[in-house]
């Protein structure tokens, strides 16, 4: 049996994350946690506490679609032994409110700066998996009476029951349901363990090796006053830097790290946050901080250290860094609704031009011999051929990113001649199903951060395969853990619901069966027409989009019904599956995806005048069984939407004249789908919209999930 040659995991990870110093940050949007932190240290400013507290809010109001569930802030007190602590169940904006009648019922005039040159607040906001949503349980959570360690984070402690039952036993009592509060009350612990004259990060370091998880932490506490400490285990972390007017590129690095910007500039201000939205509009240089670094601010100074590195002589386990700093390749109308009412809206109709982005510079239009490729992905130039060795492909994803592989399943099938599985990440672990090392898997996640996708790269890397990483998200765990892989450039995407990454994974994926298919002459006609459609893609989808007053009447017409049934066929079940998620998760409506094929066997009870059903049937190979569905469907006098391709006159009199018909632009079969899910995605959002539902913060759900049932 053959085993892939594995290539060398330091030029594979060079190879799918590209030019560092172009790092494209701006996907950094959708990282990893479910709740969202954001720090302030500045230096020299002189800021008054509201522009303090706006400044957070404004962090928090940018990572509010990671968690929305309640928030919190920590700011200098009068006292400097005394932090202003303000939380709220809810929104950023209760929050907000919360704020303004806390400070004028205690008197505080915000108008003034803290005392000091230094000034510091972090900030939170939450979506639960400890405890319910709470003023108690909102961040920062305390050491106790005074205050005297406050910590954010995102992620989850897998051993804060072992942990909370030590410090019960040294007499701490717990006032919250959160892992968090053991990580605050530890550090308590840790520091009248170690004496006042551990430092700070010291004692940080001897916290986090007692933690088991992921992690990212913001500690202030006020026996160091004037300093702010950040770590990072798994969860991610990045660092923004503002020197003044100058930019901190200009500035020598060994003096950031050492004792702030030596040219006379010592104004500096640093951003903590979970993700780069709420950092681009203070500053575009950046620090991306990996697993172990813990980040010291104090006196202007910053220095990075990192636990996993051998102590350097400083007297603290952990080696004094030289990050590399980076610009943001973002701009601040990326995460602005730029007009839009909505960013699902915004990001449906974003995708004429993602798609384009996703394709810019990997495909060739014109026609060229046989012999040369019209396909190059650079992540997987030096892999392809290890592929196409492999014994079949294993497609590993969770939610919207495996409905991409259903809809790409029958292509890849077709086109390379390889036994294609797709697998539900939670499923492969459940079942511990067998990996091989003749396997070549394909891990694909959004955010790169999936918990249980994750966890399925863990086990097939123990199982020897070659893994792939198709993500979002430049950096993420998936892009440094898998040997190799493909971004989508599709750009921020801050709606909890995926709509442009959905349709930009479908499009990577056509990409990957085009160049395994490349030396295969019985195929050659076949891609060419694939890479024709492929050309007319955005063309065809603002086109679909035009649809969109027709379909907000329809949602009108269907906000009053309580369940939606959608059958497709073919690569079009995964079309049926993925629309039924997305009115699932932005109205609230129960809504299925039915294998057409299958209706006889139960979905056909469900059918009567009263039921709204939608059918998909573009022209593809399953075209004519697609026919036969609908005659049945009208037989039982079902109450039908139809989406078929433009002046396809045999589907609009087969359905019959009381059935609604959404015409789209028809392409090749295999790309047919991106069309075919703008129509499902209108659907959604204006059933949400005349539902009353937030459509960017929907119900119990937030952006990606990296809290699996095994946590």
């Amino acid at each position: 049996m053959f085993a892939p040659q594995k290539p060398d995991p330091v030029q594979a990870r060079k190879e799918l994350q590209g030019n560092l110093k172009a790092f494209a940050l701006s996907i950094w949007i959708n990282s990893k946690t479910m709740c969202g932190i954001f720090g302030l240290y500045s230096y020299h400013v002189g800021c008054t506490r509201q522009q303090i507290v706006d400044c957070l809010l404004q962090g928090l109001a940018r990572l509010e679609y990671r968690g929305y569930d309640s928030a919190g802030f920590a700011i200098d007190g009068t006292d400097v032994d005394v932090p202003l602590v303000v939380k709220a169940k809810g929104k950023v904006e209760d929050l907000r409110v919360l704020s303004k009648a806390t400070f004028s019922r205690l008197g505080h005039d915000m108008g003034s700066a803290p005392g000091g040159v230094t000034q510091c607040g972090i900030a939170h906001t939450r979506w639960a998996t400890h405890g319910r949503p709470s003023s108690l349980n909102a961040h920062p959570q305390s050491s106790g009476d005074g205050d005297e360690f406050l910590v954010v984070h995102n992620g989850i402690i897998t051993n804060y029951h072992v942990l909370k039952e030590f410090l019960q036993s040294k007499g701490e009592e717990f006032v919250s349901d959160t892992d968090t509060e053991v990580i605050a009350k530890m550090c308590k612990f840790v520091h009248h363990s170690l004496g006042n004259s551990t430092s700070f990060p010291e004692m940080l370091m001897d916290v986090m090796s007692r933690l088991e998880g992921s992690y990212a932490l913001l500690v202030r506490s006020t026996h160091y006053p004037g300093q702010l400490l950040a770590c990072k285990k798994g969860s991610p972390l990045i660092l923004g830097l503002k020197a003044g007017n100058q930019s901190p590129l200009a500035s020598p690095r060994t003096a950031l790290l050492s004792g702030g910007v030596k040219d006379g500039n010592d104004k500096l201000e640093y951003f903590l946050s979970s993700d780069a939205s709420a950092i681009v509009e203070h500053t575009k240089q950046v620090f991306v901080l990996e697993d172990g670094d813990v980040v010291h601010l104090s006196d202007g100074k910053l220095a990075i250290f990192n636990t996993l590195e051998k102590n350097d002589g400083h007297g603290i386990n952990g080696m004094r860094k030289n990050p590399e700093l980076v610009e943001l390749d973002m701009e601040v109308e990326q995460i602005m609704k730029g007009g839009y009412d909505h960013f699902m809206q915004k990001e449906i109709f974003e995708q004429p031009e993602t798609l384009l982005q996703t394709m810019r510079g990997r495909v060739i239009f014109e026609d060229l011999p046989m012999d040369q490729s019209r396909i190059k992905l650079g992540g997987l130039v030096e892999h392809i051929e290890t592929i196409k060795r492999c014994r079949r492909l294993v497609i590993v994803a969770c939610g919207t990113s495996y409905n991409t592989g259903l809809a790409c399943r029958p292509a890849l099938e077709n086109l390379i001649s390889m036994p294609v599985a797709c697998e539900l990440a939670s499923d492969l672990l459940d079942r511990q199903t067998p990996i091989f090392r003749d396997d070549a898997c394909i891990f694909m996640s959004q955010s790169g951060e999936t918990a249980d996708t994750l966890r399925s790269l863990e086990f097939a890397l123990k199982r020897g395969a070659l893994c792939v990483g198709i993500t979002n998200t430049v950096g993420s765990a998936i892009a440094r853990l898998t040997h190799c892989g493909v971004h989508l450039n599709a750009g921020a995407e801050i709606g909890v619901a995926s709509t442009k990454a959905y349709t930009s994974q479908i499009v990577v994926l056509m990409l990957l069966a085009l160049s395994l298919s490349g030396d295969t002459v019985s195929s050659f006609e076949e891609r060419k027409k694939v890479i024709e459609a492929l050309e007319s893609l955005s063309e065809a989808v603002k086109k679909a989009l035009a649809l969109d007053d027709k379909i907000s009447a329809l949602a009108s017409s269907l906000a009053n019904e309580h369940s939606l049934l959608i059958f497709g066929r073919g690569s079009n079940f995964a079309t049926a599956v993925e629309g039924a998620l997305k009115v699932k998760e932005v109205s609230l409506m129960h809504s299925e995806g039915i294998l057409a094929g299958e209706m006889k066997h139960g979905p056909l009870a469900l059918v009567d005048e009263h039921m709204p059903i939608l059918v998909i049937a573009t022209p593809d190979s399953v075209y004519t069984k697609m026919i036969s569905v609908i005659e049945q469907l009208r037989a039982r006098g079902a109450n039908m939407i139809v989406i078929c391709s433009e002046e396809d006159d045999k589907i609009m009199s087969t359905a019959g004249s009381g059935a609604t018909i959404l015409p789209v632009p028809s392409l090749h079969e295999y790309i047919q789908p991106v069309v075919n899910i703008i129509p499902l995605q209108l659907l959604s959002y204006h059933l949400a919209v005349n539902r009353g539902h937030n459509v960017d913060q929907p119900r119990n759900l937030a952006k990606s999930v990296t809290v699996s049932e095994e946590s």
